[in-house]
């Protein structure tokens, strides 16, 4: 299970989306995300699958990938869908069922709305490196810096927290791996007993965790780290045209959701 979280993972690649400027994708998911949450009918719900279809086949992402990442989270859908089925009043399929055909509908709805904000984020990490994402994070919160908000810093934290996600996921499948070999059991028993055979995988990982950031603590001292102010970039960020024609495509597309809101498509 550990290894279906791809959270954090940059997948290389020279399509279109992967040369967009990381402020325009930071935009983009915004955009995506609003209209996502405001699509009522099928109609916009189609809308935004077809969308989020289109993004995934130009960025050459493999759906294999995509499913991968979704595994960890079936169980919160899965809940999500049945809270919504038993807890939505409405007309029932059946005389003297508490299941009601509103309920079905909107179980779904919630259902495809999760999924396709997780597959919609998921397409971010998996386009942009981790270094492009803290600078375009960055300059699209500059502005803040006027009212003495550490931007950079915060930006920065982010970006490591992401970075060492896929090393931390790491770290544990060798420990759990570590312990089942010397006859640990993690499958069997209650909750509770499940959750105390964890501990000594807690405890490893947690020494690991904060050697790790020592180390890297270490290593920016060495290199005479200070914060944002007064530092450059290798790589300067620049608006092109595809970038200005993709944001035209996002709003154009936000709008369209919320038209079809409007006339309850």
């Amino acid at each position: 299970m550990l290894k279906d979280i791809t959270l954090g993972q940059y997948f290389p690649g020279d399509t279109v989306v992967h040369r967009l400027d990381p402020r325009t994708k930071l935009i983009l998911v915004v955009l995506y995300i609003i209209a996502l949450f405001n699509a009522k009918g099928w109609g916009a719900y189609l809308l935004v699958l077809a969308v989020t279809v289109i993004c995934m086949a130009v960025s050459r992402i493999h759906p294999r990938n995509i499913f991968k990442g979704l595994k960890p989270m079936l169980f919160i859908i899965a809940l999500t869908a049945l809270l919504n089925i038993f807890y939505t009043q409405g007309t029932p399929i059946r005389e003297g069922w508490i299941i009601t055909w509103e309920g079905i509908e909107r179980a779904v709805k919630m259902m495809l709305r999760i999924t396709l904000l997780i597959v919609g984020t998921f397409l971010l990490t998996y386009t942009t490196s981790p270094m492009a994402l803290t600078d375009g994070l960055e300059l699209l919160l500059k502005p803040l810096n006027r009212l003495k908000v550490p931007v950079h810093e915060m930006t920065l934290m982010m970006s490591m927290a992401l970075r060492f996600i896929p090393t931390l996921i790491e770290e544990t499948d060798k420990i759990m791996s570590a312990q089942k070999a010397r006859g640990a059991d993690f499958e069997t028993g209650n909750l509770i007993e499940r959750a105390k055979a964890l501990l000594p995988i807690l405890v490893p990982l947690f020494v690991s965790a904060f050697r790790r950031a020592d180390e890297l603590a270490v290593a920016m001292e060495s290199r005479c780290y200070h914060g944002g102010e007064g530092r450059t970039r290798m790589k300067q960020l620049r608006f092109c045209t595809r970038d200005f024609i993709a944001l035209i495509l996002g709003a154009v597309f936000t709008a369209a959701v919320f038209v079809m809101k409007h006339f309850g498509l």
